[in-house]
């Protein structure tokens, strides 16, 4: 954990938030960052929404298959009852929590604990989605990522829907979304 000189050796807790639309590679960013928390003996909880089973029920796991063990909640706020004396807080696809994220990565922070967030910033219409836009408006570092435009290879900023659902939530992978950029999002 980092210690800010002079400041009588308590620690210091920020939020860090990775975005991007789908494919861009944030789970991946997101298991990287926790292993290597993990290798330097930190003591770390993970979380992601119940609602997310894409892949597994309990496990964080990126498109290419890598993953990490964490514990679903149905609400934020079990988050603050879950977290016991730990370093890092590991939450993933928070654009499917509810607007208390924002107060529990927070509260989170003020006590010392480093809190790394993943999402989509943004939902298939190209919209602020969730709590992402208000957990940016806090976060210390922001990293955004990009995936590829499947039509013509330039960067990609929005999960452009290919099955016809006008609802906001929809989980799917490869067969629901992929990524676009903004020209070839009204081809």
């Amino acid at each position: 954990m980092f210690i800010e000189p002079g400041f009588k050796g308590e620690k210091r807790g920020w939020i860090e938030v990775i975005c991007g639309s789908m494919f861009s590679g944030k789970t991946e960013e997101l298991i990287r960052r926790l292993k290597r928390v993990k290798i330097a003996n930190q003591q770390v909880e993970i979380f992601k929404p119940m609602i997310d089973t894409r892949y597994d029920e309990k496990k964080i796991v990126s498109h290419d298959t890598n993953f990490i063990h964490s514990t679903p909640v149905a609400h934020s706020s079990k988050i603050l009852e879950l977290v016991n004396n730990v370093d890092v807080v590991g939450i993933d696809e928070a654009q499917f929590f509810d607007e208390g994220i924002v107060k529990v990565c927070e509260e989170l922070a003020f006590k010392g604990t480093r809190v790394i967030v993943a999402g989509l910033d943004m939902d298939f219409q190209g919209k602020p989605f969730g709590q992402m836009p208000n957990l940016l408006a806090i976060a210390d570092y922001i990293t955004k990522l990009h995936a590829i435009c499947m039509k013509c290879g330039s960067i990609a900023y929005v999960s452009h829907r290919i099955v016809a659902n006008e609802e906001q939530v929809l989980l799917g992978e490869k067969d629901a979304y992929e990524p676009r950029c903004r020209i070839c999002v009204g081809h």
